[in-house]
Parts: structure tokens; C-alpha cells; sequence
């Protein structure tokens, strides 16, 4: 399937109301994810395991697929670990090797402080032949700094006294503790030296198909990808 303008402004005026009605954009995100996996495995009686699972969406997606969803999480309270989840961490998923079809992760990334081991564990834990989805929001996207955006392009620190100055409140990601300087760089390195993977996508998640392309200019990549997605099949 291709991927076109249409379905980026779907997203985008999706994402638009993410503070005020999340339900309607990590519905329609979930509703993507599951359309876009759907085209290299099939959803229906495999077992999915969520690692950084929220938004009770992607449970609701998952499910409506066919699947077995398994979501975990560090956070005992999120939604969807409420519903069935596990409580652990994603530096130590506590699964064992080659037991689960699809590992599917949606922008956890920036939130661990060594996202390579989280990626290695997503890895350890899928079948051969089996997926991971791996999506993130790098720190040089226009959406890096989470809700002290744009501001993060003056340096992280900064934009998290702004943001209280003018909420009167922190942010809820603080910059080096739970919100990490990740790239785009950095996840396709990953992707490309990890011995067990064959690399079946690998694209800017919100753009039309077509902006894969801007993945090999170093720097732009880094602005404008906003979200990269990668898609993994273990060896």
C-alpha cells in the first residue's frame, strides 16, 4: 500500500488534538499501526507484546485485529497495563527468547536511558520470522522536546523553565531523566549493524511513503523525519 499525502494530513490534524481528545489520535495511530502490519504478517492469533504501552487504544486495536496484546510498562497505572498488562521494564522484558510473534513499540525510544539494550531485549524476545515495530520521536524533530516544543531547539534546559514559567507546573518529560537526546542517526545505526534483524522498513512513521528518501541526508534527516519508524524482521 502506498502511503500518500492524504493519510499525513489525517494524522496530522489527528495529532492536533492530542492534549485535548488522545482518544482520537492514538486511535487513529493504532488503527495505522495495525493497517501497516498488517501488510507483512498477519495480526489475527498472534501474540503481540506492547513494550512502553499507554493509551488504551492500541489494546482495542490489536484485539479488534485478532490478536493476543500483551502490554508492559514500568507504570502500573497507564490504561492499558490496568487492562492485562504487565509491570516491568523495557531494559528487562520479562519474556523468554523467541517467545512472542510481533514486539511492537511506539515511541518509547526517547524515554529510556540506553534505548540500543531496550532494542536488543524487543529482539531477544520475537520468534524468527517474527516483527518488531519500533517507532520514535527523535530529539531534533519538531516534536523533540514533547510539550516544551519548539522551544527544545534552544537547548532542553531552557525550554523546561519556560515551560514552567508559562504553565506553572514542570513538563512532564524532563529532559536526561525520562526524556532522552535520541536520532535518527542513532536508530538506523542500530537497525543496520544489529546481526539478527533484516531491515524491512525504515521511513519517517507520519510522512507519505515517498519521504524514505530524506533518511540517507544526514542533518535534514534529523528535522525533518519527526517521527522514524522501523520495522524488523528477526533472522
Amino acid at each position: 500500500m502506498d502511503r500518500g499525502i492524504g493519510r499525513s494530513v489525517r494524522l496530522f490534524r489527528a495529532f492536533l488534538v492530542e492534549q485535548t481528545e488522545p482518544e482520537v489520535f492514538y486511535g487513529a495511530l493504532a488503527r495505522d499501526s495495525c493497517e501497516l502490519l498488517g501488510e507483512l504478517t498477519t495480526l489475527d492469533g498472534a501474540r503481540v507484546l506492547d513494550v512502553g504501552a499507554g493509551p488504551v487504544e492500541f489494546a482495542h486495536a490489536f484485539r479488534a485485529a485478532g490478536a493476543t496484546y500483551v502490554p508492559i510498562d514500568h507504570d502500573s497505572a497507564v490504561p492499558s497495563v490496568r487492562d492485562g498488562g504487565v509491570v516491568a521494564t523495557a531494559e528487562a522484558l520479562p519474556f523468554a527468547d523467541g517467545s512472542v510473534d510481533v514486539v511492537f513499540s511506539s515511541n518509547l525510544w526517547e524515554h529510556v536511558r540506553r534505548p540500543e539494550h531496550a532494542a536488543d531485549e524487543m529482539v531477544r524476545v520475537v520468534r524468527p520470522g517474527g516483527l518488531v515495530f519500533l517507532s520514535y520521536t527523535n530529539w531534533l524533530s519538531p516534536w523533540g522536546g514533547h510539550e516544551t516544543s519548539p522551544w527544545h531547539w534552544l537547548g532542553g534546559e531552557r525550554a523546561a523553565r519556560r515551560y514552567t514559567r508559562k504553565q506553572g507546573h514542570p513538563p512532564k518529560n524532563t529532559v536526561d531523566r525520562t526524556l532522552f537526546r535520541v536520532s535518527v542517526a542513532q536508530g538506523l545505526r542500530w537497525a543496520q549493524q544489529h546481526p539478527d534483524v533484516e531491515v524491512l522498513v525504515a521511513r519517517p512513521r507520519y510522512l507519505p511513503d515517498a519521504a524514505r528518501h530524506v533518511l540517507r541526508v544526514p542533518g535534514l534527516r534529523e528535522i525533518v523525519t519527526w517521527n522514524l519508524l522501523l520495522i524488523l524482521r528477526r533472522r
